[in-house]
């Protein structure tokens, strides 16, 4: 995986030391993506920056990659990703003539555009997000994954654009203010991402599914956008036996693509369902292939398996799930164990914060998530993940509680998961001045995003009751929470230059599952039905059967107190950006002891708010 970046300047020479120097200064902000090299390429009015992380060809992959013709550019490309189906798209193109002098995945992609045009998207499979050039018609083109696993943003200007990996990239360029609207802080606060919406001022997203095409038409600058994959709504054909043989079938045979790496490879391993499966299947795949046992990581907490307390989310620990696995495969497995200190260090909180961008209501999940991640790149370059089973196969309790299900609102919010991630939280929202509630008016950001989701669905003619609404809220997480652990994931894992692959968002199954009948993906009378018995055999009955636990959190009391000593520091500051935002009145609740666990990702978030404000030169207008 890798972090890029670009500039298109219709009206400028890009092959100046000064437009050099700024996009050094792009692609610097992109190292922790990319830790093994680096690469700037300068046309007149383009000029591209890429990190590279080697994980397929490592001599021959490097970046910015040009098809050069008699001397001339034909097309350049900085690319970030992985296309898993690039051997078969090779050996097609080689039989339509096309020669190649390296054994990566990216060069395929440049060879694709050059046969196929824009249409070369629909036959990429994988995760990834990149830029093309074409010197012949002064055309870029941006694309972005159906999923929208990896990230893209860019930002128009007078004459062209910019472009990055991460908002960082674009920010970091001389003419952009990182300026931050009401619009702006409401997206941070909602427990939503907006497709799209990058926070801040003049900056988008690319969304997923879609590409971006920049040109000059005349003495103006043209953007066009275009989506070239979305969920459709189609009859599902097959019975249950036949559901569950193609999940198996489809599983089988993403794992297989995703283990391909030139580098070590591991999976993460909760001892939960979805990470469990994955783990199952890359150790099958990998002893099929004689590449020996599958190394795997979990993450941990001192003490915490022994001292564990039920809560309404998590109900067992994921420790002895995670072993039962381990040996069940003859993983290579190991526990990585994080302790209070580790989660408070103001050091790793300001790196979380710096990947992010933003700052975030996950507290020390986004922490110990980066930690976790810093201690598998020691051995590790590639894991595969869990994530988004969840939102494919139903997973959560809200998907199975008829009052959130049947809410007017995004379920999850209606079943109050923002209490536990702050965003939209009442306790956040009693913690910030009436004047800042009323200007981001976050109920009414709410719904509205909420009626444009709902907007988007794909519906079969006839489709009523429950069946009709759980296509919603399918829908829902597949399009807009899905995309706040995806970002969350990759952020983390960017910035310690490991790529984390998420075989769940391979869209041939996203699509395969989100037409199956509800009554099909619960017709064992649990969550999940689809995938547990796909998986079943892989699997020992004791993990098979468990309840679904969340990404785990710190239960260390020791964690709250040390989040109010630092509320009651930043309080004492009358110069604290964040101050303004507050309600003075109302910190001493969050302050009290026995304030327990109510006001945790509150306060873990106006800290971040606090830190944002006072390391990204932020121009808050509010």
């Amino acid at each position: 995986m890798c972090g890029i970046t670009g500039w298109i300047a219709y009206d400028q020479d890009l092959t100046t030391a000064g437009a050099r120097a700024a996009l050094e200064a792009m692609t610097r902000t992109m190292e922790c993506r990319g830790p093994d090299a680096s690469g700037i390429w300068q046309d007149t009015h383009a000029a591209f920056g890429h990190r590279r992380l080697a994980v397929i060809d490592i001599e021959g992959g490097r970046q910015p990659m040009l098809v050069e013709d008699g001397g001339r550019t034909r097309l350049a490309l900085t690319y970030s990703g992985e296309v898993y189906n690039y051997r078969e798209l090779r050996a097609e193109l080689a039989g339509r003539g096309h020669t190649f002098r390296t054994s990566s995945d990216t060069e395929v992609v440049l060879h694709a555009y050059l046969e196929w045009g824009e249409a070369f998207t629909e036959r990429l499979n994988g995760m990834f997000a990149f830029a093309l050039w074409d010197p012949r018609t002064e055309e870029l083109l941006l694309v972005r994954d159906r999923m929208g696993i990896k990230p893209l943003y860019y930002h128009p200007t007078p004459d062209g654009v910019l472009f990055g990996s991460e908002q960082k990239a674009v920010l970091a360029h001389p003419a952009v203010r990182a300026t931050v609207g009401a619009e702006g802080l409401a997206e941070v606060l909602a427990f939503v991402k907006t497709p799209g919406h990058a926070v801040y001022e003049g900056m988008y997203e690319v969304r997923p599914g879609h590409t971006v095409r920049v040109r000059r038409d005349g003495t103006a600058v043209r953007t066009a956008v275009r989506r070239y994959w979305a969920l459709e709504a189609y009859e599902h054909p097959d019975d249950v036996p036949a559901t569950v043989a193609r999940v198996r079938e489809l599983l089988d045979d993403i794992v297989e693509r995703q283990l391909i790496a030139d580098v070590p490879l591991c999976t993460l391993l909760s001892g939960g369902l979805d990470s469990s499966a994955v783990t199952a299947l890359a150790a099958k795949g990998l002893a099929e292939a004689g590449r020996g046992p599958v190394r795997s990581f979990s993450v941990d907490f001192t003490g915490q398996t022994d001292h564990f307390v039920p809560d309404s989310l998590r109900g067992t620990p994921d420790g002895p799930y995670a072993h039962a696995l381990a040996a069940h495969v003859g993983s290579d497995h190991r526990d990585i164990v994080l302790d209070t200190a580790a989660l408070m260090d103001r050091g790793h909180r300001r790196a979380v914060l710096t990947a992010r961008d933003l700052p975030t209501g996950f507290g020390d999940g986004d922490t110990s998530l980066y930690l976790l991640f810093k201690a598998i790149r020691e051995q590790s370059t590639v894991a595969l993940s869990g994530e988004s089973a969840d939102e494919v196969f139903g997973g959560y309790q809200w998907i199975h509680d008829p009052a959130a299900v049947h809410a007017d609102t995004f379920p999850w919010i209606a079943a109050g998961v923002a209490h536990t991630f702050a965003g939209g939280d009442s306790a956040l929202g009693s913690l910030l001045a009436k004047d800042v509630l009323d200007a981001v008016d976050l109920p009414g950001y709410t719904d509205a995003r909420y009626r444009e989701a709902l907007d988007e669905v794909p519906r079969l003619p006839g489709e009523t009751g429950l069946e009709r609404r759980m296509r919603e809220v399918c829908y829902l997480h597949l399009t807009r929470f899905v995309q706040i652990l995806l970002d969350r994931k990759d952020r983390a894992s960017m910035a310690t230059g490991l790529e984390v692959r998420v075989p769940f968002c391979d869209h041939r199954l996203v699509q395969y599952v989100f037409n199956t009948p509800w009554a099909m993906k619960t017709f064992d009378g649990r969550e999940k039905s689809l995938l547990r018995a796909a998986v079943r055999d892989v699997l020992p009955d004791v993990v098979a059967d468990r309840v679904k636990s969340p990404y785990p959190a710190t239960q260390d009391p020791r964690y709250g107190a040390a989040l109010r000593a630092e509320l009651r520091e930043l309080t004492a500051d009358r110069d604290a950006p964040v101050r303004p935002l507050l309600r003075q009145d109302a910190l001493a609740d969050a302050l009290a002891e026995e304030s327990g666990d109510r006001y945790r990702g509150a306060v873990e978030l106006v800290l971040g708010l606090d830190a944002w404000l006072r390391t990204g030169g932020i121009d808050l207008r509010v």
